[in-house]
């Protein structure tokens, strides 16, 4: 079982669930391969795009266990 958290790189998110992908597309994080996204963790990512992180993270684990 995978627990993404706030501080996860979201690199390593795409790298273990790359599954996930649709989702960050979702919120509008449409830059996934670039090289400061794959970089940024969680929390980093939402508060640049306006997402509340708990939520966000709620789907992400979800869908990377499954």
């Amino acid at each position: 079982m995978v627990t993404i958290t706030k501080d996860t790189i979201i690199g390593d998110i795409l790298d273990i669930a790359p599954q996930t992908a649709p989702i960050f597309l979702s919120i509008g994080m449409h830059c996934l391969g670039c090289p400061s996204s794959r970089g940024e963790t969680v929390e980093e990512a939402c508060m640049v795009h306006g997402v509340d992180c708990e939520k966000l993270l709620e789907v992400i684990n979800n869908a990377a266990n499954q």
